[in-house]
């Protein structure tokens, strides 16, 4: 054991190791004094190498990084047992299709088995298809997308028509390996779209007229992907609104007063024009003058919002995070007794 190694010990361990190799007064002896005796008496072959104890604090580390990894590895395995691939895509409006999708890692693992050298310069793409009659579809292009979002606008043109996705690796050679296919759905006529804006407005509050545009009201039905999508986020069955959304005396007037009172937020902004813009990592339609406005829902919570702008060649990046929270008190009801005079 040299000096060297043993300067890596506590004075404390020093010491320890002193007093257990019957060192005569290492209790009052120095860091410096207790290496120099204990150098001195394991060249006579009296001082056995010991094992550095971890200190208390490493011990604790050590505990919380075991902990994390338990859990890493337990919710890993529940994700690979309970969740499947899926791609879903709503309608927006005559012009926007909204996909969302879910892949297991399983999946991407399979993907990049079977590209083989390919995968080293293949990019994930969403592979727009629009539907001809008797079941035919013809390719119209490929959107590359970022690995990291599972969310994607995109714009459709020529309305009414149907659409299906899948989602991919694209090699810059061409090669596509398809991983997941979407439900088809069918865009409205011109004109048919009441929204204010050029951004999906808060879902809860239109899954209804979404849940028909997708095609959920129709003999066929939508797939059942995007019905569970929609259960799932709502935490309500999904069927003929006047039967989920109010009850079986929706039909009927009742006598007591109705009065509900709502809240969204309009977030706008301008940036140079052919930025890529995203608010809480989902991309915004930027106008030809580089502005942009998006309608939210306004939850009873505290949420924050970023809104990043990247220009166009991917040199610079701005990001503004807003923090708004909403607190809404319902007062209590005022009747007026209108029998007495």
């Amino acid at each position: 054991m040299t000096a060297s190694t043993l300067r890596t010990y506590t004075a404390k361990d020093l010491g320890q190791m002193a007093r257990q190799h019957g060192v005569a007064g290492w209790h009052s002896m120095r860091k410096e004094e207790l290496v120099r005796a204990l150098t001195r008496l394991h060249a006579k072959g009296g001082v056995k190498p010991q094992k550095k104890k971890p200190s208390e604090t490493q011990k604790r580390l050590d505990r919380v990084r075991q902990a994390i990894a338990t859990s890493r590895r337990a919710e890993l395995q529940a994700n690979s047992q309970t969740k499947g691939d899926r791609l879903v895509v709503m309608v927006r409006d005559p012009y926007w299709l909204h996909a969302y999708w879910e892949l297991t890692a399983s999946t991407v693992s399979r993907a990049r088995a079977a590209m083989g050298q390919r995968w080293h310069g293949a990019y994930p793409v969403l592979r727009v298809f629009r539907l001809r009659e008797r079941d035919s579809a013809v390719h119209e292009r490929d959107i590359r997308i970022h690995g990291g979002v599972s969310h994607w606008y995109i714009d459709v043109v020529d309305p009414p028509a149907s659409y299906r996705l899948e989602i991919g690796y694209r090699t810059d050679a061409g090669d596509f390996y398809s991983v997941a296919r979407s439900n088809p759905v069918t865009t409205p006529a011109a004109g048919t779209s009441d929204s204010v804006d050029e951004n999906w407005t808060d879902i809860a509050q239109q899954v209804d007229r979404i849940y028909a545009m997708s095609g959920g009201y129709s003999e066929a039905g939508a797939s059942r992907e995007l019905q569970e999508l929609l259960e799932e986020r709502l935490q309500r069955p999904l069927g003929s609104p006047m039967n989920t959304r109010y009850g079986a005396g929706a039909s009927t007037m009742g006598e007591e007063m109705r009065f509900a009172v709502d809240a969204e937020i309009t977030v706008f902004g301008v940036a140079n024009p052919g930025s890529h813009v995203t608010l809480k990592g989902e991309p915004v339609q930027v106008r030809e003058d580089g502005s942009f406005a998006v309608r939210l829902a306004l939850p009873e919570q505290r949420q924050v919002i970023p809104v990043v702008a990247s220009s166009a060649d991917g040199v610079e990046q701005r990001t503004t995070i807003l923090a708004i929270e909403r607190n809404t008190k319902t007062m209590e009801p005022l009747v007026r007794d209108i029998t007495r005079p």
